[in-house]
Protein backbone atom coordinates (compact mmCIF):
# COMPACT_ATOMS: atom_id res chain seq x y z
CA UNK A 1 0.00 0.00 0.00
CA UNK A 2 1.31 3.44 -0.90
CA UNK A 3 1.24 6.03 1.90
CA UNK A 4 0.32 8.78 -0.60
CA UNK A 5 -2.98 7.00 -1.29
CA UNK A 6 -4.13 7.33 2.34
CA UNK A 7 -6.44 10.25 3.12
CA UNK A 8 -7.61 10.61 6.74
CA UNK A 9 -11.29 11.37 7.27
CA UNK A 10 -12.88 14.29 9.13
CA UNK A 11 -10.64 15.61 11.95
CA UNK A 12 -8.02 12.86 11.84
CA UNK A 13 -4.31 13.27 11.13
CA UNK A 14 -1.71 10.76 9.92
CA UNK A 15 1.62 11.33 11.71
CA UNK A 16 5.02 9.69 11.30
CA UNK A 17 6.69 9.64 14.75
CA UNK A 18 10.19 11.10 14.99
CA UNK A 19 12.39 8.75 16.98
CA UNK A 20 14.59 10.31 19.63
CA UNK A 21 18.33 9.72 19.72
CA UNK A 22 19.78 6.50 21.06
CA UNK A 23 22.45 8.20 23.19
CA UNK A 24 22.24 10.57 26.11
CA UNK A 25 24.23 13.81 26.10
CA UNK A 26 26.85 12.03 28.17
CA UNK A 27 27.26 9.35 25.50
CA UNK A 28 25.37 6.53 27.26
CA UNK A 29 23.58 4.17 24.86
CA UNK A 30 19.89 3.64 25.62
CA UNK A 31 18.52 0.13 24.91
CA UNK A 32 15.25 -0.18 22.94
CA UNK A 33 13.41 -1.47 26.01
CA UNK A 34 14.21 1.67 28.00
CA UNK A 35 13.32 4.22 25.33
CA UNK A 36 10.30 6.44 25.81
CA UNK A 37 7.63 6.65 23.17
CA UNK A 38 8.26 9.58 20.83
CA UNK A 39 6.03 12.62 21.31
CA UNK A 40 7.02 14.46 18.15
CA UNK A 41 6.16 13.63 14.60
CA UNK A 42 5.77 14.84 11.06
CA UNK A 43 2.27 15.29 9.64
CA UNK A 44 1.88 13.12 6.54
CA UNK A 45 -1.80 13.76 5.71
CA UNK A 46 -4.88 15.41 7.22
CA UNK A 47 -8.62 15.15 6.86
CA UNK A 48 -10.75 18.15 5.89
CA UNK A 49 -12.03 18.76 9.42
CA UNK A 50 -15.67 19.12 10.42
CA UNK A 51 -18.02 22.07 10.70
CA UNK A 52 -17.01 22.35 14.38
CA UNK A 53 -13.31 21.43 14.09
CA UNK A 54 -10.95 23.32 11.80
CA UNK A 55 -7.71 21.64 10.71
CA UNK A 56 -4.83 23.71 12.08
CA UNK A 57 -1.98 21.52 10.81
CA UNK A 58 -0.90 20.64 7.28
CA UNK A 59 1.30 17.96 5.73
CA UNK A 60 4.96 18.61 6.49
CA UNK A 61 4.35 20.25 9.89
CA UNK A 62 6.28 18.94 12.88
CA UNK A 63 3.96 18.49 15.86
CA UNK A 64 4.01 17.58 19.55
CA UNK A 65 1.31 15.15 20.69
CA UNK A 66 0.29 13.23 23.80
CA UNK A 67 2.45 10.32 24.91
CA UNK A 68 -0.22 7.68 24.37
CA UNK A 69 -2.15 9.39 21.56
CA UNK A 70 -3.32 7.80 18.37
CA UNK A 71 -3.63 4.36 16.88
CA UNK A 72 -0.44 2.80 15.56
CA UNK A 73 -0.43 1.31 12.06
CA UNK A 74 2.37 -0.03 9.90
CA UNK A 75 2.58 0.64 6.17
CA UNK A 76 5.45 -0.75 4.09
CA UNK A 77 7.42 -1.46 7.28
CA UNK A 78 7.12 2.12 8.61
CA UNK A 79 5.17 2.95 11.79
CA UNK A 80 2.58 5.73 11.65
CA UNK A 81 -0.07 7.08 14.01
CA UNK A 82 -3.66 8.02 13.23
CA UNK A 83 -4.91 10.57 15.75
CA UNK A 84 -7.55 13.22 16.21
CA UNK A 85 -6.50 16.83 15.79
CA UNK A 86 -7.36 17.34 19.48
CA UNK A 87 -4.48 14.96 20.41
CA UNK A 88 -1.97 17.41 18.91
CA UNK A 89 -0.75 20.00 21.41
CA UNK A 90 1.51 22.25 19.30
CA UNK A 91 3.44 22.71 16.11
CA UNK A 92 7.19 23.27 16.05
CA UNK A 93 8.41 26.09 13.83
CA UNK A 94 11.49 25.24 11.80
Amino acid sequence: MNIKKIKPLLDRVLVEPIESGEKTRGGILIPDTAKEKPQQGKVIATGKGTKDVQMTVKPGDTVIYGKYSGTQIQIDGVDYLFMNISDIYATIKS
